[in-house]
């Protein structure tokens, strides 16, 4: 049976999706079988294909995607040891809050604290303004972008940050669950998302003071 027309573009990199699910099998081997990371590394396709308005480059976005998550998978099963403290940020999009926290927490931290984002609802990409007022701060953001929020990555987490996403950041115990109330960035001009990004820069610094003593 051919595929719907609507069908064709999540069909045609089948073969480069299957060669990153074997590099992933092998990179997890004996902490993953292969059919979860097959599964993963389509999930992960298919979920960012949701929003993505240029599919030049989403095979290799999911099998970056997919490294993460399965990296995740394995440190909450305890066959990855967590050096440093796991930290997500939520927001809505994952185009805006979530990615300045991210970035900024990067600055502040540097290796001793591993970061990740998501979005209840990803959006197509990081907002331009976002990106701009990062950039006055030399914070280069143009290799990130906005991905699902996924089960495996709040259960690596040790914080979980959510920025207007409401209760779709599902809750396990023995995590660290934090939400800050900001103003969306899409809804504001540019020296309001400067407010935003020095508002998150306070959080983070204060975060990051809780979780690094010392």
């Amino acid at each position: 049976m051919s595929a719907g027309r609507g069908q064709a573009p999540l069909l045609s990199p089948d073969s480069v999706l299957h060669r990153a699910a074997e590099r992933l099998a092998h990179q997890f081997a004996g902490m993953v079988n292969e059919e979860t990371v097959e599964r993963v590394v389509f999930e992960s396709y298919v979920g960012l294909a949701r929003t993505a308005t240029v599919q030049t480059h989403l095979a290799s976005l999911a099998e970056k995607f997919a490294q993460d998550r399965l990296t995740a998978l394995a440190q909450s099963k305890g066959l990855i040891a967590k050096r440093v403290p796991e930290v997500l940020f939520v927001c809505v999009q994952n185009s805006g809050r979530s990615q300045m926290a991210a970035a900024l927490t990067r600055r502040l931290a540097g290796d001793r604290v591993h970061v990740r984002s998501a979005g209840s609802q990803p959006g197509e990409r990081i907002l331009p303004e976002v990106a701009l007022v990062l950039a006055e701060i030399d914070l280069d953001v143009t290799d990130e972008f906005p991905k699902p929020l996924t089960d495996d990555v709040v259960r690596a987490a040790d914080a979980v940050v959510t920025m207007g996403c409401g209760d779709a950041c599902p809750l396990y115990p023995g995590k660290r669950y934090l939400d800050w109330q900001l103003d969306d960035p899409a809804d504001l001009d540019l020296d309001g998302v400067r407010r935003v990004r020095d508002d998150i820069r306070d959080r983070v610094a204060h975060l990051l003071g809780e979780l690094l003593p010392g």
